[in-house]
């Protein structure tokens, strides 16, 4: 009988938490991954940890690219929503991925936390159709109002706007060099 531990034998690791939502990590970076239903109260948690500024929100479409690191228990979705906080007490930067599903992506706004958020939301329900509940103003703000559907879905068709040129132009001069 050997008295070599088995892997069998070595204690389960338990999977990284914070405040509930797992963690996986990319380029030395601490990324959490809540579930839709759990994203808010997360997100308030690490708020109320010092993560005080919402440095960027933005969502993919992982339609044609099915593959990412994801830690165990989240599944891979078609969308998911990137929110990067940070921290100037800690010195942290802390990122927040969700998975939402393909059919209708709908989010929580974060707006009622980091009211900075607002232009970055608008701007992932602009180009790809991402909704989020109690946002103030759920409006196109890059596209023209009577703009059909979201250019930056992987299922969206390509498309063409000719580039106009005015005719009348002139050239400006470059100005006089002194020494």
């Amino acid at each position: 009988m050997s008295d070599v531990a088995t892997s069998s034998d070595a204690p389960a690791t338990e999977p990284e938490l914070v405040h509930g939502a797992p963690v996986s990590y990319s380029r030395g970076e601490k990324v959490v991954h809540p579930s839709v239903a759990t994203y808010v109260k997360v997100v308030k948690a690490l708020y109320a940890d010092g993560f005080r500024m919402a440095v960027d929100l933005t969502a993919v479409d992982y339609l044609t690219n099915a593959t990412r690191v994801l830690p165990a228990g989240v599944e891979p979705e078609r969308f998911e929503v990137v929110v990067n906080l940070l921290s100037h007490a800690r010195r942290e930067r802390i990122r927040v991925r969700v998975q939402l599903p393909g059919d209708v992506p709908t989010i929580t706004s974060l707006y009622d936390v980091y009211p900075g958020t607002e232009a970055m939301e608008r701007e992932a329900f602009d180009l790809l159709g991402v909704w989020f509940d109690g946002h103030p103003d759920l409006t196109r703000i890059l596209l023209p109002d009577d703009w059909q559907g979201h250019p930056l879905r992987k299922d969206e068709a390509t498309g063409r706007i000719p580039v106009q040129f005015t005719h009348n132009v002139t050239p400006r001069s470059t100005p006089a060099r002194t020494t």
